[in-house]
């Protein structure tokens, strides 16, 4: 009994995804009141019936007592979630115990940054978003909703089975020598040559990076490139295993296989079968371009409702059409979100990806509008605030129409005859002696100005620009060489990869210094990364605490213990230990200098149990919380790290604390993990 629905304040349906139950529940209350083929307006319109009391009750509350409740639970134990963000309120519901508040609400937050990616700063125009959430054309909605729902299934997924998506940070293959080969080959090679074929089309190559599941193999970024955060990362993680899934249970490694990766340092090794001759190195290259295997998940706990969406015959997407994504950048003058990208995401082999970011042509363009709009919002909080007669609000009317003025003088053409339509009325209302002047009265032609720039962006960059223009993006015979490229590279290594990805530290070599250690997560928040023992527990697939009821169980302590430790980061505390059964846990979160020296803790700020979830996927909640924390430190950089520990629970006290200092000095350790 799942569902997740984005509706607008007239409960019209925006995008819905309901598990096969929860579909079942409404046909049993509604019935299928349509005849075949017009199935999709009927489950639409019974889906909103049984949210429409909840988003009026909302609604009403939220405009006439400006508050409104986040969540409750019915008589029948359904808890319902509610967030609302500008003209969209997105509804979480669970039926079966399966989900708490708290999961609830992260995957609403996750649904908001996904739309983000896909569809940028439109996300800031209420209006414009709900004409993208809901297309008028049946065939573009169906393909839209289909997407947003394959990924809410796979995060679901993931979140479930992979502990980089349960702390939200990134995993990087342990192999120091191949992974420095693989970053000198995307620099010297593949990025180098890419950059300067004539068939790149105006796109420069940004990032590009290889995942082997969900791990990171190599990661490059050019110079030209800013620092792509760990939340955008953690977003095209999801959506190239959207388009590429691993089966983890594909392939059983055999004994010799965990044998050769049961190490995690210097001493394990692996010598890689020989490369295969010339024509079988073709033949094999070309069985891989001419059919690109898809491997589905096999997870029976997250299945999607077989809805009307699967009838509307929806076609494919070109494999080489990129994927239009809206990231974060990093330049001198400040940060710039939800920039234009091209992502370009290209299946070596099963469970290997080569992921390729490219800066398209026109990217200035939304770096000028972003600036538009942040004055505009400058300028309507102090029109908000009564000040805009006052020097601060004088300032930010001149910037906004320095900004204006010089951004249509640059664009012309017929692009923006709406919106300098738009600005001239502003200007008559503002600067007028008969208009209203800086005062509140001026705040709805501030949010027009807003809903005119978004439609500007919307038009660059996010609208089909249709089959008579000439694509603006790698050519196919490119990408096919680039992917060729590495495939060439990693041939002899992809079978120890994959089975590396499932065995990439194992607790083997910790047992001896750390006697009665069960399992650990360690993570450098200022960076994103994470390090832990495999814990894989599927059909097929072993761990070290093997695949019956003490492995699921030991996996269900680990994820009911991050749920916990979040709860009382929420509530300001850096330190939890506490004892389960036969099982001692710790957590840990403290700050040390770039140097390495511990800084004092101090007090953590805390947060409403409704707030945004803690994490870096949904809202980077350390990177605030690093930036809150060094203005104490403002002379030097600050780095934060959590570790999470299960011992048993026969082991003291003291050598419980003393396992975890001397393990979180080891685990960062250059010589250990050169790469971290």
């Amino acid at each position: 009994m799942k569902c997740l629905l984005i509706a607008s304040e007239s409960a019209e349906v925006l995008f819905y995804w309901t598990d096969l139950e929860f579909r079942q529940n409404v046909q049993e209350q509604y019935g299928a009141s349509q005849e075949d083929g017009q199935g999709l307006p009927a489950f639409e319109d019974s889906i909103s019936t049984v949210f429409a009391p909840i988003i009026i009750s909302s609604s009403t509350m939220l405009y006439r007592q400006n508050d409104s409740y986040s969540s409750f639970t019915t008589e029948n134990n359904h808890i319902y979630v509610l967030q609302q963000f500008d003209e969209c309120l997105y509804i979480a519901v669970n039926g079966d115990g399966e989900e708490k508040e708290d999961e609830l609400r992260r995957k609403i937050y996750m649904m908001k940054k996904m739309i983000e990616v896909l569809f940028g700063m439109v996300t800031l125009s209420g209006s414009l978003l709900r004409k993208e959430l809901r297309p008028q054309d049946t065939e573009q909605r169906g393909r839209l909703w289909k997407l947003l729902q394959d990924l809410l299934e796979t995060y679901s997924i993931l979140r479930g089975t992979d502990q980089s998506f349960l702390v939200e940070a990134v995993e990087r293959l342990i192999h120091p020598t191949l992974c420095e080969q693989c970053i000198e080959f995307l620099e010297r090679r593949l990025v180098q040559q890419l950059n300067t074929s004539v068939e790149r089309a105006g796109e420069e190559v940004l990032h590009a990076f290889i995942l082997v599941h969900t791990k990171l193999l190599a990661f490059y970024s050019s110079r030209n490139a800013s620092t792509l955060n760990t939340s955008d990362l953690l977003a095209l993680i999801i959506m190239a295993q959207n388009m590429y899934p691993s089966n983890l249970d594909l392939d059983e490694p055999s004994p010799e296989d965990v044998e050769s990766t049961s190490g995690s340092g210097p001493e394990s090794f692996y010598t890689p079968e020989p490369s295969p001759t010339d024509k079988d190195s073709s033949s094999s290259e070309k069985a891989v371009r001419g059919s690109t295997p898809v491997f589905e998940f096999v997870d029976p706990d997250v299945q999607m409702a077989e809805d009307s969406l699967n009838t509307l015959e929806i076609s494919p997407p070109d494999p080489s059409t990129p994927h239009r994504v809206f990231l974060e950048v990093s330049l001198k003058d400040g940060l710039y979100p939800m920039m234009p990208h091209s992502m370009y995401c290209m299946p070596l082999w099963p469970g290997i990806t080569l992921v390729l970011l490219t800066k398209i042509p026109n990217s200035g363009v939304a770096i000028a509008i972003y600036k538009c709009l942040e004055a505009f919002a400058k300028l309507e909080d102090r029109l908000s605030e009564g000040q805009g007669g006052s020097a601060r609000g004088q300032q930010a009317i001149h910037d906004v129409r320095s900004k204006l003025d010089k951004f249509i003088k640059v664009l012309g053409g017929p692009n923006v005859i709406q919106l300098q339509n738009v600005w001239s009325e502003f200007k008559n209302r503002a600067f007028s002696r008969g208009g209203p002047g800086l005062d509140k009265d001026l705040i709805p032609c501030c949010r027009n100005m807003t809903t005119q720039l978004c439609s500007i962006y919307r038009q660059f960059f996010v609208s089909d620009p249709g089959p008579a223009s000439s694509p603006r993006h790698l050519s196919p015979g490119l990408q096919e060489r680039a992917q060729a490229m590495v495939q060439e590279k990693l041939v002899d290594w992809k079978d120890f990869l994959l089975v590396k990805s499932r065995r990439n530290i194992t607790m083997v070599s910790y047992l001896d210094d750390f006697p009665g250690l069960i399992h650990f997560i360690c993570v450098d928040r200022s960076s994103g990364r994470m390090i832990a023992p495999s814990l894989i527990v599927t059909e097929r697939t072993t761990s070290e605490l093997g695949k019956g009821p003490v492995a699921q169980y030991i996996k269900s302590k680990v994820w009911s213990l991050v749920r916990t430790t979040r709860h009382y980061l929420q509530k300001g505390y850096s330190t939890v230990t506490l004892r389960d059964g036969d099982f001692y846990f710790c957590y840990f979160l403290w700050f040390e200098s770039e140097t390495g020296f511990k800084l004092e803790t101090g007090e953590i700020p805390t947060q409403a149990d409704d707030s945004t979830p803690i994490g870096m996927l949904s809202s980077d909640y350390y990177r605030k919380l690093v930036r809150y924390y060094s203005k104490n430190y403002q002379c030097e950089g600050v780095k934060c790290y959590e570790l999470l520990t299960v011992h048993l629970g026969v082991i003291p006290t003291d050598i419980i604390l003393q396992h975890c200092r001397q393990l979180a000095s080891k685990l960062w350790e250059p010589s250990r993990n050169p790469l971290l």
